[in-house]
């Protein structure tokens, strides 16, 4: 039993609880928020790897006094090897995922309690809620625990949304959420066929039922149970048909919370999709489901970016379409492609922050977001025009940054699995990314400057300029040195097939 495992879900929901109790004493917000965001990537440094049974509820084959004292019929059969509890595995993708996720998380609150003078603590609330329920999902392999902190996530996502001062915000939260009402449903159902097919929902389980043919893999229920799952996956991640509506969620929420959407939804589409890959695996349709919709995504996504003078709703079109990497990794399922698709969802948690929090201080000092009114940024500020454009290299995958790293990985796997057509749309997606984010920097800091322009008169604050300068930082390491975090998610992926 490792202790400190579930903390990494605890502690967030409790100092969520206590931040909406002392949520009008802005001074106790502001400290217990910061004290606790730095705290939270020091708990997977310090934590050990293995699984955590909630109440001690490990399986039979692991107690053998009460394995001895019953009936044959289950101490010799399966059913000795199921998991009667909650468990949560910490592996080395859990470390590195969950402290960058804490990472981008305190930078983000940083970055939160540097641009406001009050912060409601019901904002915070959110933020750890957030946070707490992706950790969860990643950690758990139960997928019906999955799914409630799932529910929650989409809660908090939709809260965060809501804090901004968009006009638009109540409309863009309500459609999230009637989608919601039938993606997350949906979802249940098809937990609840895999529940009758196995008699568990331990994933871990599930996959030794598929593994030795406990079950019939072709049965038309268990294949209702996959075109289900894999349709509330398609609405938490925004993948086709839900890409729209996603985008417009990051484009709505103050910049901050853009990029811890951003972040939640990363963490959200790998929880889900190993899931889904460990247990459909077997299935010949799994890896045309997951190139197509990935596909489309970019495809689609990248089309409405091109088109777009808003600045936020481009770069949410140009987030949700590198979430296509990371399916298309999943779809041609070797050991490079699933390393390659980790490190590419880790470098989007981090590189999309950059985007969000650079292009909110143009929205902080000008109040503007369309790109045609905007112009000659650069001379107001020079090191964070270079950051931002440093941002956009990484997301288009220009070396030597992280970016072109795990997007050479991608298009390696495909050359290597014989899909040298997928390996050329790769390349020509993040040459078209690199024209479009070029198109945004060009308007936003390098034309003529407006004459009716007005930048206000204020300091950017210093807390933006620190989460941006450690994020970048993050990025050029990363991208020198990818083996730092590329050998733990390979040896993950050994495990994983």
């Amino acid at each position: 039993m490792n202790d400190l495992i579930p903390l990494m879900v605890i502690v967030p929901i409790i100092v969520a609880i206590l931040l909406n109790l002392f949520s009008k004493q802005n001074t106790t917000v502001k400290i217990l928020s910061f004290l606790v965001a730095i705290v939270l990537p020091i708990i997977p440094i310090l934590s050990n790897y293995g699984l955590h049974y909630f109440g001690g509820h490990a399986p039979l084959i692991d107690n053998g006094n009460l394995l001895n004292s019953l009936p044959s019929y289950i101490s010799d059969g399966a059913l000795s090897t199921f998991h009667i509890g909650i468990t949560y595995s910490f592996e080395s993708l859990q470390r590195i995922l969950l402290f960058f996720l804490f990472v981008v998380g305190f930078l983000c609150i940083l970055t939160t309690l540097g641009e406001r003078k009050r912060i409601p603590g019901s904002y915070m609330f959110l933020m750890f809620m957030g946070l707490a329920a992706v950790t969860a999902m990643l950690l758990s392999d139960d997928i019906f625990h999955m799914y409630i902190f799932f529910e929650i996530a989409i809660v908090a996502q939709v809260g965060i949304v809501l804090a901004s001062t968009d006009d638009l915000k109540y409309e863009v939260a309500m459609k999230y959420l009637l989608l919601g009402s039938v993606g997350g449903p949906i979802l249940l159902i098809g937990i609840g066929f895999l529940l009758g097919l196995v008699g568990s929902v331990n994933i871990t389980d599930i996959v030794y039922a598929v593994k030795n043919g406990l079950i019939n893999t072709s049965s038309p229920v268990f294949l209702f149970s996959f075109g289900l799952i894999f349709f509330g996956w398609l609405y938490s991640v925004g993948l086709p048909p839900f890409h729209t509506i996603k985008s417009s969620i990051y484009s709505k929420a103050v910049p901050s919370g853009s990029a811890l959407l951003q972040a939640l939804s990363v963490v959200i589409f790998i929880s889900l999709g190993i899931t889904i890959f460990r247990i459909y695996s077997s299935l010949p349709l799994l890896e045309v489901f997951l190139i197509f919709f990935s596909l489309s995504g970019m495809i689609l996504s990248l089309t409405m970016a091109i088109m777009e003078n808003d600045f936020k709703r481009m770069i949410g079109f140009l987030a949700v379409g590198e979430l296509g990497y990371i399916g298309l990794g999943f779809g041609i399922g070797t050991k490079l492609s699933l390393t390659a698709a980790l490190f590419q969802g880790l470098n989007e948690i981090i590189i999309t922050a950059i985007l969000f929090i650079g292009f909110g201080v143009i929205l902080y000092l000008t109040k503007i977001s369309d790109i045609t009114k905007l112009g000659g940024l650069i001379e107001n500020n020079p090191k964070i025009a270079i950051i931002v454009l440093l941002g956009g290299f990484a997301m288009a995958g220009v070396p030597p940054l992280n970016g072109f790293q795990s997007k050479l990985m991608l298009i390696q796997s495909a050359l290597n699995d014989n899909l040298p057509e997928l390996a050329i749309i790769m390349i020509l997606i993040s040459i078209i990314t690199f024209m479009t984010f070029m198109k945004a920097f060009h308007s936003i800091y390098l034309k003529p400057k407006p004459k009716n322009l007005i930048v206000e008169d204020v300091r950017v604050p210093r807390s933006s300029i620190f989460a941006m300068a450690v994020l970048i930082v993050i990025c050029i390491v990363l991208g020198i040195m990818p083996t730092l975090v590329t050998n733990g998610f390979s040896g993950f992926v050994g495990g994983l097939i």
